[in-house]
């Protein structure tokens, strides 16, 4: 099973500049999402292995942590490192930090 990270330590991670991939759908990516992550609808992510980076690891988040869960363990179980974002986009948003909006892939 997955680790999970909470959102504070994934604003450290991304001063570091980890890869964060956003698995909602782009609706809900279009409502509100953290600034600089890569959509990849959680139906997709198959689709997507091998454009995905292999040498990082990578940090997963959704709109509440359920799907992101569900797609880094199957991130791990294909070979790649990869954590769960706890409580997602939402807890993003509810903790004041900065969000973005729009179709801006």
């Amino acid at each position: 099973m997955a680790d999970e990270i909470t959102v504070d330590q994934l604003v450290i991670e991304r001063e570091r500049g980890a890869t964060v991939i956003d698995v909602r759908e782009i609706d809900e990516y279009i409502d509100a999402h953290v600034p600089g992550v890569r959509l990849v609808p959680l139906g997709t992510l198959p689709d997507e292995l091998d454009a995905l980076p292999h040498d990082e690891r990578l940090y997963i988040i959704c709109r509440s942590g359920a799907r992101s869960l569900r797609a880094a363990d199957f991130l791990l179980a294909n070979g790649f490192d990869a954590v769960s974002v706890a409580g997602g986009t939402m807890a993003w948003v509810q903790r004041g930090l900065d969000y973005e909006t729009g179709d801006d892939r």
